[in-house]
């Protein structure tokens, strides 16, 4: 992605002005490179990341009518982010919303969803957050489909979000817009991180409050302000998520806990899986969240004190609790310029290097096509491929198609480059489903060719399917590799 040099750095702060401008060191551990840096995006290179904010990347749950909508995208480098927009009228003011965002930009913490980036162009109004792979706490506890969310787990949970919350509270960042099941999101690893989102308002004002009003605080609906203790009302209705499994009004639960039947709001998939006395302390400190008035609920210190003593299995990875496959990514560290091309979506170089190579990965040719007899027909295929060259070189991707598809049908022998070079120029006209089987059919002619690998690479990762764009990716290094090395006997 490069250096992400921050357009904004001359925008005053809405935070402590003393305090430092650069990420902080988790455990030892150095932030990503790529994500230190806080960076004011142009909006065509969020377009481009999103395929022109194409409805097939919005992954928010809100779909493609909600008011804020969030889309994964792609920058520069296959680095994957996801990407809020603002509806238009959200924030009128520019300068408002960046010097809000450039604050919340700030905050670097291994329980946190690091804010890399915003935009600010037009009506245009963007946030820029890493992509968390593992869905939301909403999708695992609610709409599971292998196992429930273990106990374990969901202790790990509320000690991180509490340590999120605690976090954001030193940082003079109190107010947390609408915690929710959805604001809890799970990285790599199969940690769980608070969304960053959320303590930007979800418009100028603040007043937005999206989730049912059943579990909004008490003092929203009084005076439709947001205040500090707002954020530990909602996280204890994520207690009650924890421990129920299911959405239960905190009114509805608060009856129950009244009445001295605590364990009837336990998840009975959990049958087993936890001691009485420590469900009964979730439960208590829920309440506690819970009170109607503000001044009677804990601080987050207090959170803190409260979960920590309740993990008991921290030496467990969470993606194990989880049951998440750990797909360890393997980056091949010898790329040919076609294979580094691919791993760079830069399909510019990816063009210019099909261009030059022509169609020397034939068999049994060269640089041109054979053909037995010099005949009228043969003289209309060879015309045929000489335009649909031409429009390839120029790129006219929609004319290469053309020539190239009528040569397909023409040819009594298959040609891996021409399948080649028509899955190209479909996925240069957002064409990806057509591109990926052309690809495929360019592997049937010469099945260990590099570059039939790398097409499908390209596919797969405009379709969003990026584990499998990346085992063809490392699939056409091996085959790269090999190459190589045959030539080298």
């Amino acid at each position: 992605m490069g250096c992400l040099h921050s357009k904004t750095a001359h925008l005053p702060s809405s935070d402590d002005p003393s305090a430092p401008n650069k990420p902080e060191s988790v455990n030892g551990d150095q932030v990503d490179q790529e994500i230190q840096n806080f960076k004011e995006f142009d909006l065509s290179e969020l377009r481009k990341a999103t395929n022109g904010f194409s409805p097939s990347c919005i992954v928010s749950e809100g779909g493609e009518k909600a008011p804020n909508v969030v889309y994964r995208g792609k920058l520069e480098g296959n680095h994957l982010v996801a990407i809020k927009r603002f509806s238009r009228q959200s924030w009128p003011d520019a300068q408002q919303f960046v010097v809000e965002a450039t604050g919340v930009g700030k905050l670097r913490n291994k329980r946190l969803v690091s804010l890399i980036g915003c935009c600010a162009e037009g009506d245009e109004r963007l946030l820029v957050a890493e992509y968390m792979p593992n869905d939301t706490l909403s999708k695992h506890l609610f709409h599971w489909e292998k196992q429930p969310l273990p106990w374990e787990m969901r202790v790990r949970i509320a000690d991180y979000i509490a340590q999120a919350l605690d976090h954001c509270n030193v940082e003079n960042r109190k107010i947390y817009h609408d915690l929710n099941a959805y604001r809890i999101l799970f990285d790599e690893e199969g940690d769980p991180r608070l969304s960053t989102f959320g303590l930007m308002k979800n418009s100028r004002d603040g007043k937005s409050y999206s989730t049912n009003l059943a579990y909004t605080p008490p003092e929203f609906l009084r005076t439709g302000r947001v205040i500090p203790e707002s954020v530990i009302f909602s996280y204890g209705t994520i207690l009650l998520d924890l421990l129920s499994g299911k959405h239960i009004p905190p009114s509805h639960a608060l009856d129950i806990i009244r009445g001295k039947n605590a364990l009837l709001l336990m998840d009975s998939s959990l049958e087993g899986q936890y001691a009485n006395e420590d469900a009964t302390k979730l439960v208590e400190l829920a309440s506690k969240c819970l009170q109607s008035e503000a001044k009677d609920r804990p601080d987050t210190k207090f959170l803190l004190s409260a979960v920590a003593p309740l993990q008991k299995k921290e030496e467990v990875a969470s993606h194990v609790l989880m049951g998440l496959p750990k797909n360890t990514v393997i980056v091949p560290t010898m790329l040919s310029p076609l294979g580094k091309a691919c791993s760079k979506m830069d399909l510019a170089t990816f063009h210019d290097i099909l261009v030059k190579t022509g169609y020397r990965d034939e068999e049994g040719a060269e640089n041109e096509l054979s053909f037995q007899e010099w005949t009228q027909q043969v003289q209309e295929m060879l015309n045929t491929k000489k335009f649909g060259d031409i429009a390839f070189r120029e790129k006219d991707f929609k004319n290469s198609i053309e020539y190239y598809s009528k040569l397909v049908g023409m040819m009594p022998v298959p040609s891996a480059t021409v399948f080649a070079r028509r899955a190209f120029s479909y996925l240069m006209t957002d064409q990806q489903e057509l591109a990926l089987r052309d690809a495929m059919q360019a592997q049937v002619c010469i099945p260990e060719w590099p570059t039939a690998f790398y097409l499908q690479a390209l596919a797969l990762s405009k379709l969003g399917m990026e584990t499998d764009a990346q085992d063809m990716l490392n699939d056409g290094a091996a085959y790269d590799a090999k190459r190589q090395n045959s030539w080298r006997c």
